[in-house]
């Protein structure tokens, strides 16, 4: 039965049609045609009204092989698609060592979407949709897809997760010959707390950590991280330059031309928190005649004066040895944060924070946020004894407690506020990213880190102006290249970093209704349409339109139910209401 009557019009990329039939046949919306010529080119049909079908031209067939875009325009009646040329769009209806199961497809019953494991999990990728639409579900099912139908051994899947929903998504795998394995933020039995060492925290690292907002306070995160290896050390050298510093800041305050008093006040503030057997308020100053302690040499006359300050001068000189950039220490320990709360310490007073009110209050929040750390029980976060490097550290995420490798780590932030969360997935994923960028190119260890949330972390924040960079930001930009691949999965891609979004490869959009993040969506490929898009709300719980570079062309995919579930499963009110 003929379907297509004559070209009525073409115009850019549409060609309307003579509807045959003259019925308004749903069952055809979306199939894809073909015109046959020298070059078949291949379009779907997007309207159907009782006297004319609209059909989108999306690409042509050249040698058996789809490509998407079409150079002429076509002059013959089309057909619908036949099964061979309908598996060069959704994929080859087989499985195969590099094709990995979507799901089904929307339009064509009992066809699956297959696509090429390297075009989804070589790529950064946006997965979008309403809250239940189904986002959490279809991304555990795209994962034991890959799990249960393949043995990736070498793969790394780091998920960060805001309300544990996938602590048993991935039990399964442990029977096939792969690992899964949960961390936690807080100690819970069963499940391994997650550890970093602050030795691995720099300057940017310790930027996030305490929230700072003003540029000016990065010089004394700086000076901290280089006291801390000195005050946290042991041995001969590191007395050295303990001495040597903390004279060094009684000097510049006996220098400051304060008042004998202030003065006084301020080497005893000092002496009573940093001091050494040789520098404190005890040590012994010889004069002729008879010896002073340091304290009887601070005495202030009637006079108002401080007849010693030359004797306590000469003293202190004796320990000002050294430059501190010239300081060498060594690293290769790791400390507490009480230590790094130690150093910072110091640092604001060595950095003038006491002669000046406006820079005390400024910096002195840095200590406040990081003590409130020490008193959290974040703190066991940090508390990692064991000094690696960090490659040892990167693997041993990835390592069951029996030392057998562990495809895919899921984080549970659950019990940690969005603020820390937010700079658990920054901290960690920076680590990601500078491990697997300081491998040799011909050795690759690639890690697809995962952001449940995403529109939590992966915004446009103050870290461009604060460190320089947003770490997602850079992740999107450089890490493809290195083998550190994003996933960001969003109910507000209008909140996401538009930088992040533009550098996303594929893309799953389940239903969304807000205005901004449709328009979004709509502006992030020129290859999806008005009318496909329009789709997007109303697609059923599980569907999505899935383009990118993964796919020939837009498609509509059901997702398969995952098993286990994610623990995302939305809340049956009406049980509970009437639950006896």
């Amino acid at each position: 039965m003929a379907v297509f009557g004559k070209i009525i019009s073409i115009d850019e990329n549409r060609v309307v049609l003579e509807n045959a039939l003259k019925q308004v046949r749903t069952e055809y919306m979306n199939f894809h045609v073909v015109f046959e010529g020298n070059v078949k080119t291949v379009g779907e049909i997007i309207k159907i009204n009782e006297n004319e079908i609209e059909v989108l031209l999306i690409g042509e067939i050249v040698n058996d092989i789809f490509t998407p875009g079409v150079n002429k325009k076509p002059a013959s009646i089309p057909r619908i698609i036949n099964v061979h040329e309908l598996e060069l769009i959704i994929g080859k209806q087989a499985l195969t060592n590099s094709t990995l199961l979507v799901g089904n497809s929307n339009i064509y019953k009992n066809y699956n979407i297959f696509v090429n494991v390297n075009d989804i999990f070589a790529n950064h990728l946006a997965i979008f949709g309403n809250t239940g639409s189904g986002k959490s579900c279809s991304a555990a099912s795209l994962l034991q897809n890959l799990f249960y139908n393949h043995k990736p051994v070498n793969s790394h899947f780091f998920i960060f997760d805001p309300y544990g929903e996938y602590n048993n998504a991935f039990s399964s795998i442990n029977k096939n010959g792969l690992h899964s394995k949960v961390l936690t933020t807080i100690h819970k039995e069963g499940i391994p707390i997650l550890k970093i060492p602050t030795n691995f925290l720099e300057v940017d690292d310790l930027a996030v950590l305490l929230s700072v907002t003003d540029s000016d306070q990065i010089p004394v995160l700086e000076k901290t991280l280089k006291l801390v290896y000195i005050f946290a050390g042991e041995g001969e050298k590191n007395k050295e330059y303990k001495n040597d510093i903390i004279a060094k800041c009684l000097l510049d305050i006996l220098t400051s031309g304060k008042s004998s008093s202030q003065m006084r006040d301020q080497i005893i503030a000092v002496l009573s928190h940093f001091s050494t057997d040789e520098l404190n308020l005890n040590s012994i100053i010889k004069q002729p005649g008879y010896d002073r302690t340091l304290f009887q040499c601070l005495f202030i006359d009637d006079q108002g004066k401080m007849n010693a300050i030359l004797n306590v001068t000469e003293f202190l000189k004796q320990f000002v040895k050294v430059d501190i950039e010239q300081m060498q220490v060594l690293t290769n320990f790791t400390y507490s944060l009480k230590d790094l709360y130690y150093a910072l310490e110091f640092a604001l007073i060595s950095e003038g924070t006491l002669n000046s009110g406006i820079r005390y209050d400024k910096n002195n929040i840095l200590k406040t946020r990081l003590q409130s750390i020490i008193n959290n029980d974040y703190k066991d976060i940090f508390e990692s004894t064991n000094y690696m490097s960090k490659e040892d550290y990167v693997k041993s995420l990835f390592s069951t407690e029996t030392n057998e490798k562990a495809q895919v780590v899921s984080l549970d932030l659950s019990n940690v506020d969005d603020r820390f969360a937010k700079v658990l997935t920054k901290i960690l994923s920076k680590i990601f990213f500078t491990y697997t960028t300081s491998l040799d190119y011909s050795v690759k260890y690639p890690i697809n880190i995962i952001l449940e949330e995403a529109h939590r972390y992966v915004q446009n924040d103050l870290d461009l102006d604060i460190i320089g960079y947003n770490i997602f930001d850079r992740i999107t930009k450089e890490g493809r290249k290195y083998g550190c691949f994003l996933t960001l999965i969003s109910q507000r891609p209008s909140e996401v970093s538009q930088t992040c979004l533009s550098q996303c490869s594929n893309f799953m959009v389940f239903r969304i209704f807000h205005p901004k993040d449709f328009n979004i969506v709509r502006d992030i490929n020129t290859n999806v349409t008005i009318d496909q898009l329009n789709i997007l709300k109303t697609l059923k719980t599980g569907s999505a339109l899935c383009f990118g570079l993964a796919f020939k062309t837009p498609l509509l995919a059901m997702f398969n139910l995952p098993d286990p579930l994610p623990r995302s499963s939305s809340l049956k009110i009406d049980n509970i209401w009437y639950e006896e």
